[in-house]
């Protein structure tokens, strides 16, 4: 870890690529499930997203979450956090 990066609290204004754009959308639609770890693996129409990192990143940054707890490993439905929701309302907006 560097000295730009922080743990345990989401990103003031968050990085996200057309990739993890496109990871909010299928969550926001009720497609995504998430492991309930450390480091949750997001899993879109029953298949592992094939990048975790992005996966990993999406959580760490406080826009998607587990909709309930479980325990560690199960697969919980995944829910958009009000900031990940945020990132996609100019979005839908603008495709409206």
């Amino acid at each position: 870890m560097n000295r730009n990066e922080k743990t345990g609290s989401p990103a003031a204004h968050p990085v996200v690529n057309h990739r993890m754009r496109a990871m909010l959308r299928a969550v926001g639609a009720g497609r995504g499930r998430v492991s309930c770890s450390s480091e949750p693996d997001l899993f879109i129409d029953g298949l592992s997203c094939g990048d975790q990192f992005a996966a990993h990143a999406l959580a760490h940054q406080g826009l998607v979450r587990a909709a309930r707890p479980g325990r560690s490993g199960e697969l919980v439905p995944a829910v958009l956090t009000p900031a990940g929701q945020a990132l996609l309302d100019p979005e839908q907006r603008s495709a409206a």
